[in-house]
């Protein structure tokens, strides 16, 4: 059995293929190693130039978008693998990314998923958003990142160099083993895109399973591949998914009083679109919460089926509100949080 299967899910992004894979394929190709590009039925050639110029690339071709969880969910289910290495189009690897994320799951029996360190393609001294050095998150849900809180990212100056448990490990390059991803169905298809990796690292937890950051392998990323950062379907998918994440994993003592506290902040997070007449981005608040309501019934029977008792304590859950942290107590970094 193929030890590592790097999976790279595409959406039309022909030339992002045309530049990383070359870099992939060099770093990455060894007797127990296969790259594969799943392709989410693309208009723009993707899957030709792949099989033209890069006959050592496996591909697979779905019949329409499903997005990330839905796409991926279908390709991994035609690989065969011990690992699976989900890694995004926009991603350029380094000589020695592979060997220390390997090395760290096969030492590591306990570990369901680990992630490398990101940094940012266009500004490589800084860690890049989608991940930066291992993803953490807040008692109100909201994720954020050592080395990037919210839409400020530090530069890499070795502070975060130690191996760590995290809460999530990001969707971008992602090491998860096999048996654990099919044992928990892999992703959520309902989330489609955005937040569905922390749902499922969030459900490897409940199992008992640790996530971790992995600084000898480094990573650059661009982000926004897909979709740009400015786009209110990509703000209707984060605020409805984080709403369907916290529904699904908070347990029942406090799922009602977080769910009230979000819903009142997301209503300021409106009130701040609209005084910068941001009108796309308010449209989708509304559109994400009366989404989010048609679920619950979905949701809630999903509920009724999980053990909430004795549940694992939550490696990488930040006890305090990191909203407060930054906007009120101004800190800008990792380090400066408090109440850990």
């Amino acid at each position: 059995m193929t030890e590592i299967a790097i999976v790279i899910l595409n959406w039309n992004t022909r030339d992002l293929l045309d530049k990383y894979l070359p870099v992939m394929i060099g770093h990455s190709l060894d007797a127990g190693t296969e790259i594969w590009v799943a392709d989410n039925a693309s208009s723009d050639g993707s899957i030709a130039l792949v099989q033209q110029k890069y006959p050592s690339v496996k591909t697979l071709t779905l019949d329409k978008n499903y997005g990330f969880a839905g796409g991926y969910n279908r390709a991994l289910a035609q690989i065969t693998a011990k690992y699976y290495l989900l890694v995004n189009t926009d991603v350029e690897v380094t000589a020695e990314w592979l060997r220390p994320l390997h090395d760290l799951m096969e030492s590591q029996p306990g570990v369901a998923a680990c992630m490398p360190k990101i940094r940012s393609l266009h500004e490589r001294e800084k860690f890049e958003y989608a991940g930066a050095a291992g993803g953490f998150i807040d008692y109100l849900g909201y994720p954020f990142c050592r080395g990037r809180i919210f839409d400020v990212t530090e530069a890499d100056t070795g502070q975060y160099d130690d191996e760590m448990n995290i809460f999530w490990a990001t969707g971008a390059c992602m090491l998860v083993r096999t048996e654990v991803f099919k044992q928990l169905k892999g992703f959520d298809e309902v989330l489609f895109a955005h937040m569905e990796e922390i749902d499922l690292c969030w459900r490897m937890q409940r199992q008992g399973y640790t996530l971790k950051y992995c600084p000898g392998s480094v990573v650059y990323h661009i982000g926004g591949g897909t979709l740009p950062k400015k786009n209110p379907w990509k703000t209707f998918l984060n605020f409805r998914n984080n709403l369907i994440l916290l529904y699904k994993n908070l347990p029942p003592r406090r799922l009602w009083t977080i769910l009230f506290i979000r819903l009142v902040l997301d209503g300021i997070s409106g009130i701040r679109f609209l005084a910068k007449g941001d009108f796309g981005d308010l449209g989708a608040i509304f559109r994400a919460h009366f989404a989010f309501y048609r679920l619950i019934p979905q949701y809630t029977k999903y509920r009724k089926q999980q053990n909430w008792k004795n549940q694992p304590e939550l490696q990488g859950f930040y006890r305090k509100s990191i909203v407060w942290q930054f906007f009120v107590l101004t800190k800008r970094t990792f380090t400066g949080l408090s109440g850990w």
